[in-house]
This record gives structure tokens, C-alpha cells and sequence, in this order.
């Protein structure tokens, strides 16, 4: 067996040893783990294991790359056995979960992505490198340090970006309405990965946050972002499509909206104690109306301030029912750069719900992406809120106002797919200066309409007064990110976005809410102070 073979295979029994591995079984199931069985029968599986492993190196068809069968093969197979959350991080995947984790990273400081079969810029960030060095939206790298981009994808070009901080990287760009292409020579610095990625007042005195994820420096970012808003009457929380991330700055967030000494989460498992976080600083008495938004890919730390808003009737919840990850991962350093996210707790709510979506007996796959429209509560733990309202647990956070989320229709999904809003804005910005008065009106619809017909992409007069408003808000969305910065194209989708919209008509019921379950606490207070 090679040497590197062998390491790996040193490495994989390892980490079998670790987890308390005791038998390799594959398949499309996921199931719970079965009862423990003795050191020898630990032994016994090690070995069959190392004698597969190695009846396949020395007999497979092709020559056997080790990492791949036992990092993405072996390792993972085992893990999911067990739940759909325990993982295992290779080099590059646990190198990935730091920089998440952390919050920044080193590189020029831009979104790439496909567009018209060529990676693009989406947008550079205000105040990076890139920014500094004039790049723009929509200019398309076709080099990196002197190597073409054109069998690269999205994410082969984004590590050649990256780098050590003070290292120069050479981009060649070719840009709409210059004929040569353009040289930049950018120096790589510190780039943080916000997670407040928007935040601004949407409405006289009422603000929106949006939180994309939960890194080492949220908490931080949500305590600037509220504080630069002032004096709120009133805030939407948007938690849309926020996959979770650290449990403390979870914690923190919710600390932000809740009255000091109130419990926020617990969490225990089969061999660590139960752990109570509380609320430790509190809002201060700055109890705003709030709406929280939330949908399916809503998980993990932001159910957690979710889950603690609604189950302390702090907020409004509003959206979809949020994914139902209520499992507890500890990440383990292994050796070669390696690490293991291993399932060692579970999360309940203040009102003792679980969090965590029932996963026996469903595939990976349906467990990610195939859910049904709507689980229904009957199965599900009854508990209730400190007003007395009822609220389900196991299977996410049920929103108190279900919103639908709005499907694209067909004539959307086609301009999308011909990037036609993308790259008519990229077009109208080399012959137009828009100002931030810029409206979207009858002349801009008209080029656009000659747009259109240019690119040959079919539409219809009916499809265009059919999706009116939708057309309005998506070009001049585009429009304001080539001209002003990505964040204040985001600003223009929050304003017109009608989930946004229908939680700004929520906030009076919210005030409610949280006025009602302030006065049936007082008073039952007050009952058991008068029965003692």
C-alpha cells in the first residue's frame, strides 16, 4: 500500500476509534444508531474495515484514490448513519468552516458568479481592494495571474482570488464598452464576511435587519446595527434563508430583544448535562414592536432567536416553517487539517420544545430538499408560550402568520435564465449616470423592450404588464448595485418585497401581542405573590 494510502487509512481508523465507530453500515436510509456493543466487537470491525480497504486498493478496477474514498466515501458514510448533521470537514471543506466561522477571510473582496458561460463579477464590496482598484459589476475575468479562465468555475476562480494578506493578484477583466482588456494588480487584504449583510430604516422610524448567518463577530454587528438605527418604533427581523452558525452568537442576538434573565435555549444529550443560556444584558426596556421573518432554510442558531422571540411572545414570527435543525454539533481538530462536526447535544426552546425535525427512515436527499409543503402539528409536542398561546415543537418554529412565498412564474424564470436584467443594467450604466433618485419609467422600459428584441429573448406585452411591479423593483435592483454598491441594490429588492411588505402590516399585531403577554404575566405574578 502506498505511504499516503496508509496514512489515510491510519487517519480514517483514528477518527472511527474517536467517534466510537462500531460497524460500517451504507445506504440511502438515515436511522438512528444502534446500541453499543463491547471493545472486542469495536476491535473486530476495525479490522474487517482495514481488510475491505485494503481488498479494494489492492484489486478495484482503477487505481484507488485514498482521500476520496475514505474522506468523502467511508467517513461521511458512517456520520450520516448516525444523523443528517454529524460531519466530516477534508482540509479544504474545514478550512472553509473556519473562515465562515470567523467571519473574514484574505482576498480582493468580491462576488463572482456564472453569467453567459463566463464568471463575472456580481459585485465588488465598498471600501476593498477591488472596490479601490475599479473594478465593477458585470466585468468578466478571463485571467488570474496570468491563467485563463475559461474552463475554471465559480469557485476555482474565487481560490485563485484568495491569498495571504499583502500578496498581489494579477485579474484581466474585459469590460462592456472597452475594447482591450484591463489589467488590475490588486493587493489582497482582510476581508470581513458581514453578517448583517443589510440593514437600514425601511420606513420612518422602523428599521430592517437582514442576518445572513451566525459568525464569530454577529452579535457585534447586530449591537452596531441597532444602534445606528436609534430610536426604533418598530423593526423587521428578516432571518430568510439563514442556515445558523455559532450557538453563542445566537444566544447574544437574542439577548438583544429579550428582557434580562430570560432563558434563550437549552441543550443536553446523552453525555453532557443540561446547559441554560439566559439572557444576560437584555433590550433595556426597548420593547419596539418586532417582526421576525423566516422560511425554510431557516435553521439551527437562527430557530434559536426565533424560538425564544416567539416563546417569550417578544415578536411576531412570521414567514414559513423554519427547517427543524435542533441538533447540537461539536467540532473536533483532527490531525492533517482535518476536523469532525459530531451531534452531541440537542436544543429546546424556553417552552421545552425541540427544534429538531424527525429524520429516521428519509433520505439525505429528501431530508434537504424534499419536504412536504406543510408538516402538520398532530404528532407534534404541545407546549406553551408565557402568555399561554400553544406552539408545536419538534419540526422547526411554526410561524404565528404564515406567508406563501411567492413562486416565479415562467416569463421571470426566462429573463433570469438569460441574465437579460443583469445585463441590461451592465449596458445602461456605460451610457447613463443614474442618481439615487433614479425611477424605473416609461423610457427605461422601452430600451429595455430594444434590449429585449436585440438579445432575442422572447416576451409578450402581456407578459410585461403582467409582471409590472416585478420588472420595476429587478431592474432597478441592478441597476443601483452597478451604480452604488451591492447593498443598496438589496435595499431596493427589501422595499418592494412583498414578504417585507406584509411584516411591515404586521408590526401593530406584534405590539399586541407582546402588550397582551406583558399584562397575563403582571397578573399572574401578581396571583401567586397574593396565594403566598
Amino acid at each position: 500500500m502506498a505511504r499516503s494510502s496508509r496514512r489515510t487509512l491510519f487517519l480514517v481508523v483514528l477518527t472511527l476509534v474517536g467517534c466510537g465507530f462500531l460497524g460500517m453500515v451504507f445506504g440511502q436510509k438515515i436511522t438512528p444508531a444502534a446500541a453499543p456493543g463491547s471493545d472486542s466487537d469495536v476491535r473486530t470491525s476495525l479490522r474487517q474495515f482495514a481488510t475491505v480497504y485494503n481488498v479494494v486498493e489492492e484489486n478495484y478496477a482503477e487505481p484507488v484514490n485514498a482521500d476520496k474514498a475514505i474522506y468523502t466515501g467511508a467517513i461521511p458514510g458512517m456520520l450520516h448513519v448516525l444523523d443528517p448533521h454529524s460531519n466530516f470537514f477534508d482540509p479544504k471543506a474545514y478550512s472553509l468552516l473556519r473562515e465562515d466561522q470567523r467571519g473574514k477571510y484574505y482576498g480582493v473582496g468580491m462576488t463572482v458568479g456564472p453569467r453567459n458561460n463566463k464568471v463575472i463579477v456580481i459585485a465588488p464590496f465598498v471600501g476593498t481592494p477591488a472596490y479601490r482598484a475599479g473594478i465593477r459589476p458585470g466585468d468578466i475575468i478571463v485571467a488570474v495571474d496570468g491563467k485563463p479562465t475559461d474552463n475554471m468555475s465559480t469557485g476555482d476562480v474565487a481560490d485563485l482570488l484568495k491569498g495571504p494578506k499583502g500578496t498581489t493578484v494579477h485579474i484581466t477583466i474585459l469590460r462592456e464598452g472597452t475594447e482591450k482588456p484591463l489589467d488590475f494588480a490588486v493587493v489582497r487584504d482582510e476581508i470581513p464576511r458581514y453578517s448583517v449583510d443589510l440593514h437600514f430604516m425601511i420606513r420612518p422610524g422602523v428599521g430592517y435587519m437582514h442576518v445572513s448567518g451566525f459568525n464569530e463577530t454577529t452579535e457585534h454587528e447586530v449591537a452596531d446595527a441597532l444602534d445606528e438605527m436609534g430610536d426604533l418604533k418598530g423593526l423587521i427581523l428578516d432571518l430568510r434563508q439563514n442556515p445558523g452558525g455559532l450557538l453563542n452568537e445566537g444566544v447574544g442576538v437574542a439577548d438583544k430583544f429579550l428582557r434580562k434573565g430570560q432563558l434563550i435555549v437549552s441543550h443536553h444529550g446523552r453525555s453532557s448535562p443540561e446547559k441554560r443560556y439566559t439572557a444576560s444584558h437584555g433590550n433595556g426596556g426597548r420593547d419596539y414592536p418586532l417582526v421576525v421573518l423566516v422560511n425554510r432554510g431557516t435553521a439551527s442558531a437562527a430557530e434559536i432567536v426565533a424560538g425564544a422571540i416567539q416563546d417569550h411572545d417578544r415578536g411576531l414570527i412570521a414567514g414559513e416553517t423554519t427547517f427543524g435543525k435542533g441538533l447540537v454539533q461539536t467540532v473536533y481538530p483532527l490531525s492533517e487539517n482535518t476536523g469532525l462536526a459530531l451531534t452531541t447535544a440537542k436544543y429546546y426552546t424556553p417552552s421545552g420544545r425541540l427544534i429538531q425535525r424527525d429524520y429516521s427512515n428519509v433520505s439525505l436527499y429528501d431530508y434537504y430538499f424534499n419536504r412536504e409543503p406543510e408538516d402538520t402539528n398532530a404528532s407534534h409536542e404541545v407546549k406553551l408560550t408565557d402568555s399561554g398561546r400553544t406552539v408545536y415543537g419538534g419540526g422547526g418554529i411554526t410561524p404565528d402568520v404564515k406567508i406563501a412565498q411567492i413562486k416565479s412564474n415562467h416569463f421571470q424564470d426566462s429573463l433570469l435564465q438569460h441574465y437579460a436584467l443583469f445585463n441590461f443594467a451592465k449596458r445602461f450604466i456605460v451610457t447613463h449616470h443614474p442618481s439615487k433618485s433614479f425611477e424605473v419609467d416609461d423610457i427605461v422600459l422601452q430600451d429595455f423592450r430594444k434590449f429585449l428584441d436585440e438579445e432575442k429573448i422572447p416576451y409578450t406585452e402581456a407578459d410585461l404588464m403582467e409582471n409590472n411591479e416585478w420588472i420595476h423593483s429587478a431592474i432597478k435592483s441592478e441597476i443601483f448595485v452597478d451604480a452604488f454598491g451591492q447593498e443598496e441594490g438589496l435595499k431596493v429588492r427589501a422595499e418592494t418585497d412583498p414578504e417585507v411588505v406584509k411584516a411591515l402590516d404586521l408590526l401593530p399585531q406584534a405590539k399586541a401581542l407582546a402588550d397582551n403577554a406583558r399584562k397575563v404575566v403582571a397578573e399572574r405574578t401578581s396571583s401567586r405573590s397574593l396565594t403566598q
